[in-house]
């Protein structure tokens, strides 16, 4: 975590996937691994192989299906395609009460907040579609939306400058390790998030008032 003191942080960035929402449950992962015939540890790896380029914009939602089940050396049926396609969506679709909570406080406390999400077209135009909640965001950065993707410095920049503040004052939260250190690297303060207990603890330790409630 970057040293800066908290009375610096204007605004409060925040990653979706694994953070607002819960992560995919086994049986919704089992699910999609056994229309490709493999077990959910190896059928996540092939997800993720070529996820970035997906989230991008880089590929349309058929050919990166094609490309998961090239890997998996099966052929898909166009209504297998589609049948993925809804499950992909849904399953990345389980916000997070206690984290959505969190947000609309950061908001009332005149804090600026923004979203910054790697995220295909199709979950992006679900997600604007059914979070009433967006409107708690001061501004939205979606990777296909702007073709670039976590942890490519532009990206940040480009959540930075929506929401109209400095690195120096904004505070960075994602799942991942990666995409956290791409936002220290910029000069943001960013926590990895691994669970409500510990991120309350790490924003306390930061001196950042506004704590999310435990569940």
């Amino acid at each position: 975590m970057a040293g800066s003191s908290s009375s610096k942080i204007k605004a409060v960035i925040l990653d979706y996937g694994e953070v607002l929402c819960y992560p995919p449950t086994a049986g919704e992962m089992k699910r999609m691994a056994s229309l490709f015939g493999v077990e959910a540890g190896p059928f996540r790896k092939l997800w993720d192989r070529d996820r970035l380029r997906y989230d991008r914009g880089d590929l349309a939602p058929q050919a990166y299906w094609e490309s998961v089940a090239e890997q998996a050396g099966i052929h898909l049926t166009t209504e297998q395609v589609e049948q993925l396609r809804g499950w992909d969506v849904e399953m990345w679709a389980h916000d997070n009460p206690v984290m959505v909570q969190w947000l609309k406080q950061i908001r009332s406390s005149g804090t600026k907040t923004a979203l910054l999400s790697n995220m295909p077209h199709e979950m992006i135009a679900h997600v604007r579609q059914t979070f009433t909640w967006l409107d708690q965001f001061d501004h939205l950065t979606f990777s296909a939306d702007v073709r670039l993707i976590k942890p490519d410095a532009a990206i940040y920049e480009h959540s930075l400058s929506g929401v109209g503040v400095s690195a120096s004052e904004a505070l960075f939260v994602d799942d991942k390790e990666h995409n956290v250190q791409g936002a220290r690297a910029v000069g943001m303060q960013a926590i990895p998030f691994q669970s409500v207990e510990q991120l309350s603890k790490d924003l306390a330790r930061l001196g950042f008032s506004v704590l999310p409630s435990l569940p």
